[in-house]
């Protein structure tokens, strides 16, 4: 297993796009059997999410970041957030995505990223934090309890059908993710 050292973590632009979108659908094919519809999965594109990367780190307003980690091989994870602009969801920032795949998990690729997502939001003047994930997805929901998440809600989930819920996860003061 390689270790986080073997890593970089930078902002990504319009040129990581085709990286970011294969990370996307392989770690969503590895992350969703069993909670998502797998015909959903199985139709994911790599160039249609490439051209939504593409577009979006094109035209991101101030206080939007996405950030790639990348090793020796390529891309292995990638984590998107916001300032949100006083719209009273219960934080000031939101991380909105963050996969890491497989083959990186547990080697702190997804602890550094949710990290630097926190100094860069923190930088642009939020001093909360929350994000959303799948219910059912309890890797995901270990993993932000550890880093000292606080489930705050739970929200039905648009788009996959009926029954899927998320949980929204909280830090209530950014700077515990800083350290």
């Amino acid at each position: 297993m390689e270790g986080l050292l073997d890593y970089a973590i930078a902002p990504a632009g319009p040129g990581d796009a085709a990286e970011l979108a294969r990370v996307h659908v392989r770690a969503w094919r590895e992350t969703y059997p069993g909670i998502l519809p797998q015909a959903a999965l199985n139709r994911m594109s790599v160039a249609v999410h490439a051209r939504r990367f593409r577009h979006d780190l094109t035209r991101a307003e101030p206080g939007q970041v996405t950030l790639i980690a990348e090793g020796e091989d390529g891309a292995v994870g990638y984590a998107a957030g916001a300032v949100l602009r006083g719209d009273g969801r219960g934080a000031d920032a939101e991380v909105f995505t963050l996969y890491v795949l497989r083959e990186a998990q547990r080697s702190g690729v997804g602890r550094a990223l949710l990290k630097a997502q926190a100094r860069v939001l923190r930088a642009e003047g939020a001093k909360s934090l929350m994000l959303f994930v799948l219910s059912r997805n309890e890797h995901a929901r270990g993993f932000y309890e550890r880093m000292g998440g606080e489930a705050f809600a739970e929200v039905a989930s648009h788009g996959w059908g009926e029954g899927l819920t998320e949980t929204a996860y909280r830090w209530s003061d950014i700077t515990a993710l800083t350290r």
